[in-house]
């Protein structure tokens, strides 16, 4: 089954950072399909040809009110809720939207706003459009369309189908988790949810239905739902929480100090708009799992929703499950100390070598493997099997440029983010980009001169990870060709990009200075 950035690889031009945002919200929305009772999808617009009849696949023809766009519209994303019936029974993904909902996408998209079925045309006695072509899917349920705002640009639209009888006799829980949706989703439109700085960690999370409960501006609970009661009742709370100060109150319950100032420090700070929460405390004998959401919708101080989960019998299980990932990245620790062991065996050995070409040759393998013990380094300090590329880009350019020549002397530096990648594609792309670098440094600056400088740029989308190293160096000779290079370094680079990272490479003479430029393309569908 594709994933979300498979999709929007597949059906946008999205770039790395609108994508990196959809799925932030994708793995949050969970809560917000529980809080609204509604299912939810995200809708992005692609390029396909019109007046054909809407199909429920993505191999079909395509045709949704394409309009002034050119476009139709395709789900890459659903939730259903686990708080109330679905609306949808059948998977939506990679389904187009019909006429009637392409109607409503497309509205809410040339506006930017939130926007509802009952803004297109008159309703009946039972909120039903009276228009026959904009009837939703299902009478039994209403929608709205919500724009995922980022960086001051709509990127894709959700949709929210509700029933219709959610609301008529609310509860107080009903109401309270409602009110607290819709101000989750005119943040959503506003482009200030999900955080742009929260970690993957946060996703994981308390849900809606662990337990609950809402803060005013001031702090004050004037909300809490049953299973919030009884987590608070397991932190040996005896009063009522309703109408106190939450900080405060949580502080008193907890033992250890500095727990307590922290977790009733970040609950402020949400109050007041800061960075949303995830904190385990230990009370007495249970460990509760918090976390605060600020609710700030159009910018203004809304308070907080505060999230909590009693999680002791999860974290004795994950004790369990510790010894097994210790071993896997004492496993990685070990490797990178056996790589160490060779690549000081090699630098020993060529040390003692009276052949110039022979010390250089041993340099160039002890940078080798220098580079790999590095991504093994890496994996074991990371709780899984992705590592932060940054990170080892960053260790790996000192150890190229002492293996270069004493006299280039030239500055070697990063402009954009590599992000996170997986391990199968980790060692071969530091590899790759160790020769590349190793090959400026020491072919483009023959004549030692002032101010060298070598940058590798990094471009990543949905799609494709693309790389350029740029020197100002001397360029490539005449006559040169990346196919009949016969040097070690470019046959180990055409075998990975070929064989590991199923990706193309090209060098060629820059147009605009001298010096030579090297783009390397990685697919990333399918692989991150």
């Amino acid at each position: 089954m594709s994933t979300l950035s498979d999709l929007l690889a597949e059906h946008t031009t999205l770039s790395g950072s609108s994508v990196a945002h959809l799925q932030g919200l994708v793995s949050e929305w969970q809560l917000l399909a529980d809080l609204s009772f509604s299912d939810l999808m995200v809708w992005v617009p692609t390029s396909g040809p019109a007046g054909s009849e809407a199909t429920d696949g993505i191999d079909g023809p395509a045709e949704s009110a394409p309009g002034e766009f050119g476009q139709y519209w395709i789900c890459v994303a659903q939730v259903r809720p686990t708080t109330g019936t679905t609306a949808h029974l059948d998977d939506m993904v990679t389904v187009r939207a019909d006429p009637a909902e392409a109607e409503l996408l497309g509205e809410a998209w040339r506006k930017s706003e939130i926007v509802s079925e009952s803004e297109l045309g008159e309703l009946d006695d039972d909120g039903v459009p009276l228009h026959p072509a904009r009837a939703p899917r299902s009478s039994a349920h209403r929608r709205e369309v919500i724009p995922v705002r980022h960086l001051d640009q709509v990127v894709a639209l959700v949709s929210r189908d509700t029933g219709r009888l959610v609301g008529r006799e609310a509860s107080l829980l009903e109401t309270a988790y409602i009110d607290a949706a819709e101000d989750l989703f005119r943040m959503v439109a506003d482009g200030t949810f999900p955080p742009a700085a929260q970690t993957g960690e946060i996703h994981t999370g308390p849900r809606a239905g662990d337990g609950l409960l809402r803060l005013d501006a001031d702090g004050k609970v004037v909300y809490v739902s049953p299973n919030a009661v009884s987590a608070y009742h397991r932190m040996n709370l005896t009063g009522s929480v309703i109408g106190a100060d939450l900080a405060n109150l949580t502080r008193k319950l907890i033992a250890d100090p500095f727990d307590a100032a922290e977790l009733a420090a970040r609950i402020s700070g949400a109050v007041q708009g800061r960075s949303s929460l995830r904190m385990e405390v230990e009370v007495r004998a249970a460990t509760v799992l918090f976390r605060a959401l600020p609710l700030r919708p159009r910018g203004r101080p809304s308070g907080a929703l505060v999230l909590v989960r009693d999680v002791t019998e999860v974290r004795r299980r994950d004790r369990a499950l510790l010894s097994k990932d210790a071993t896997i990245r004492e496993i990685h620790h070990r490797v990178k100390n056996n790589l160490q062991t060779v690549a000081a065996l090699l630098r020993l050995q060529a040390r003692r070598s009276k052949d110039g070409a022979v010390r250089h040759a041993l340099a160039e393998s002890v940078r080798r493997v220098s580079s790999i013990a590095l991504v093994h380094d890496t994996l074991s300090l990371s709780p899984d099997d992705r590592v932060d590329l940054d990170q080892i880009v960053d260790k790996l350019v000192p150890i190229v440029a002492e293996v270069a020549s004493a006299e280039t002397r030239a500055r070697v530096r990063r402009i954009g983010s590599f992000g996170i990648i997986g391990a199968e594609l980790a060692t071969p792309l530091v590899m790759v980009l160790a020769e590349v670098v190793q090959n400026a440094l020491e072919h483009g600056y023959r004549v030692p001169r002032l101010n060298a400088e070598v940058v590798i740029g990094v471009e990543r989308s949905a799609r494709n990870l693309d790389i350029r190293v740029v020197d100002d160096g001397v360029g490539l000779p005449t006559g040169f060709s990346l196919e009949k290079g016969s040097g070690l370094g470019l046959q180990i680079v055409r075998t990975l990009v070929d064989a590991e990272l199923l990706g193309s490479i090209g060098m060629r003479r820059r147009d605009d200075a001298p010096g030579t430029e090297v783009h390397i393309r990685i697919p990333l569908r399918g692989r991150t």
